[in-house]
C-alpha cells in the first residue's frame, strides 16, 4: 500500500473515482462532467482537482496547452485503501460489521458472492 496520505471528503472521492475511470482527463471534461451530475461550479472541481494534487492522490501534465490529470495510484489500491480506512476509523478495526451488512442488505450478485468466497479462502490459506 502506498504511503498514508491526508483523508478525503465524499466529493474529493467522487472526483478522484471519475478521474481514475477516465484519465488521462482534461480538466473540461471533468468539469462538465460534474456540473451535469452534480451542479457543481467549475471553480470547486478545479479546487478539489488541486486540492487532491496536493494532497498526492493525483498528478497533472499539460498537453496541449490543456492540464490532463490521472491518478498517482491504481483505482483497485485506491478503493482498498478508502475500505481500509474506513474499517479502522468507522469500525474500529473489525470487519464483523461490514459481513453483517452484506448478510442482511439483501441479495448480491453471483460474481461478487464469488469474489467474497476466494477472498475468504485466500484468507484461510494466510492462518
Amino acid at each position: 500500500m502506498a504511503d498514508p496520505k491526508p483523508s478525503l471528503g465524499s466529493m474529493e472521492i467522487e472526483v478522484l473515482r471519475y478521474i481514475s475511470d477516465h484519465y488521462p482527463a482534461p480538466v473540461s471534461e471533468v468539469v462538465e462532467h460534474f456540473a451535469q451530475a452534480t451542479g457543481h461550479a467549475r471553480t470547486t472541481i478545479l479546487t478539489m482537482m488541486d486540492r487532491l494534487r496536493k494532497k498526492g492522490h493525483l498528478t497533472r501534465r499539460k498537453s496541449g496547452g490543456v492540464y490532463r490529470y490521472s491518478p498517482k495510484i491504481a483505482k483497485q489500491e485506491l478503493l482498498q485503501g478508502l475500505v481500509k480506512d474506513f474499517v479502522a476509523k468507522t469500525l474500529g478495526g473489525s470487519v464483523s460489521p461490514f459481513v453483517a451488512y452484506l448478510s442482511e442488505s439483501g441479495p448480491i450478485s453471483a460474481e461478487d458472492l464469488e469474489t467474497l468466497k476466494r477472498l475468504v479462502r485466500d484468507l484461510e490459506h494466510q492462518q
